[in-house]
């Protein structure tokens, strides 16, 4: 009987495996030596959990050069700090009537939140068009805006083609309006600054590049800018009154906090600092140039997103004529190893916008971990794939 070939993981925009060695030991430590329950209590445990927490948030803070760390609040993924920010703005700087700008990329965490604004609340929504390249045209946001435009939305790097948005020039270009970036798949992987971008709220996820465990992650929310919070509950301060703290990130982190996944997070995010952020985008980039180099010489195989020469992200979606994405996915799984993720990838607008909906794409997606033996294995898979 033939042996089943080793995993080769290449779905790191999912999510990131596997974790530093410090991540693991740092979780494993927690969960086995004390109660987490941070704030509760003045006990030696209490304290030290609350110590734990407050150092990932100074971590994060000065790795997104956010002036003050309380302006970080956690949450449990970039879904819920998107929600907390898109829904958190009507009522305070969004009101019914008021026009929204973002991009063909979103994601629907983005999406699915505006639609609703859109349909029930009676905000007007435009679009970004994309360029030839399969860039979003960030020149052409002058062109869009209106006097009622209060909120610009952006997808940092895309999850189905690792398209690359220019922050600094939205940043430029913005004038008054809020700037909210997604960063689910950038952060960790390129540098994030968010005074010299001009952000006023940045969601990020932890159990990407950050290299945390799932269920962490959280929003930086910018001096003066305030939400409606999603969930109001126990934190821990101001216990006498049974109204909301209103002051962050109190504000917004209502019930016991996920103080495994905070101390995982931290860890990883130290990792990065520790690593280099430079030596991570190097090494994807690398490994994402052999494999499009490779992708070139196979037949039957149409790859979406940008060329060669353009920046992008290590994620790479791709089609093999003949074939569908599920059938190529599962036989890159079962005879070859490759794990990788096939359809929409919860970006159906994404999909629209290059021509590949309603099927997807298959797509790969690079991390730090992986190796160019990694690339040779999944070029390999896909040539005797579409050769068949």
């Amino acid at each position: 009987m033939d042996s089943k070939p080793a995993p080769i993981y290449v779905d790191n925009a999912a999510t990131s495996f596997p974790k530093p060695r410090e991540v693991i030991d740092t979780i494993s430590s927690l969960l086995g030596g004390m109660s987490l329950s941070p704030g509760r209590s003045a006990h030696r445990y209490s304290l030290e959990c609350s110590r734990i927490i407050f150092e990932a948030r100074e971590t994060l803070a000065s790795f997104f050069n956010c002036p003050d760390s309380s302006r970080i609040a956690f949450a449990c993924n970039v879904t819920e700090a998107l929600n907390a920010g898109i829904l958190g703005l009507f009522g305070t700087a969004l009101h019914p009537g008021d026009h929204v700008i973002t991009t063909p990329f979103e994601h629907n965490s983005v999406m699915r939140p505006l639609r609703y604004l859109e349909k029930n609340a009676g905000l007007t929504l435009s679009i970004l068009p994309l360029s030839d390249e399969g860039e979003v045209m960030v020149s052409e946001l002058p062109r869009l805006m209106r006097d009622n435009t209060r909120l610009i939305v952006v997808n940092h790097v895309s999850n189905v083609t690792g398209s690359v948005v220019d922050l600094e020039e939205i940043g430029r270009l913005k004038g008054e309006c809020l700037l909210m970036v997604d960063a689910a798949q950038s952060a960790g992987v390129f540098s994030i600054d968010v005074k010299k971008m001009h952000i006023d709220m940045l969601a990020f996820t932890g159990h990407k590049s950050l290299f945390g465990p799932t269920g962490s992650g959280g929003f930086y929310l910018r001096e003066g800018l305030a939400l409606q919070p999603l969930k109001m509950g126990g934190t821990g301060s101001n216990s006498e009154t049974e109204v909301q703290p209103d002051f962050m990130p109190d504000i917004y982190e209502a019930g016991t906090p996920n103080t495994l996944g905070i101390a995982g997070l931290g860890s990883g995010v130290e990792f990065i600092v520790k690593t280099g952020l430079a030596a991570i985008r190097g090494h994807e980039q690398r490994l994402c140039a052999l494999f499009l180099d490779g992708l070139r010489q196979l037949k039957n195989v149409t790859v979406f997103g940008p060329g060669a020469g353009r920046q992008r992200a290590a994620v790479v979606s791709l089609r093999v004529k003949g074939k569908s994405e599920s059938e190529v996915a599962f036989r890159l799984d079962r005879e070859f190893g490759v794990m990788v993720r096939a359809g929409l990838h919860c970006a159906p607008a994404a999909h629209r916008a290059i021509g590949t909906f309603p099927a997807g794409t298959v797509r790969f997606s690079f991390g730090y971990f992986n190796t160019e033996k990694d690339v040779a294995t999944c070029l390999r898979g896909l040539d005797m794939i579409a050769a068949r």
